[in-house]
């Protein structure tokens, strides 16, 4: 019976790495069971990397473009600490980490936020 748990418990620890999406910038988001989603940190993050793929992985989830995204850790991120994000004002943080004239509350459209993602440009010779 021992081994039994011991395996099951080796497959829900294989299996969770699966449950996290790959934004397009590389990284990792994890849905959280109360709704709200994480994007792990990662060196060199800054907050408009973050932004990216929150708004990546709500597009992703099929969810419209429009869709408000909220985020709800409280600027500045520590190194490899990870920032918290979810799709309703409750518990927001007070600002975005983002430096956006007329801002009202820590929210962007998953749209804005995806338009974040740095695109490498295509190179000519």
């Amino acid at each position: 019976m021992r081994l039994l748990s011991l395996l099951a418990a080796a497959a829900v620890a294989v299996a969770s790495p699966a449950a996290a999406y790959i934004a397009g910038n590389g990284l990792l988001v994890r849905a959280e069971a109360d709704g709200s989603f994480v994007v792990l940190g990662s060196p060199g993050q800054g907050p408009a990397e973050s932004w990216c793929a929150a708004g990546d992985y709500v597009i992703a989830s099929g969810m419209p473009t429009n869709t408000r995204i909220w985020r709800l850790s409280e600027p500045p991120r520590r190194q490899g600490e990870s920032v918290r994000f979810g799709l309703s004002p409750e518990g927001a943080a007070s600002k975005t980490g983002l430096f956006i004239l007329g801002s009202k509350d820590a929210s962007l459209s998953a749209i804005h936020a995806a338009q974040l993602c740095h695109r490498d440009l295509p190179v000519s010779d």
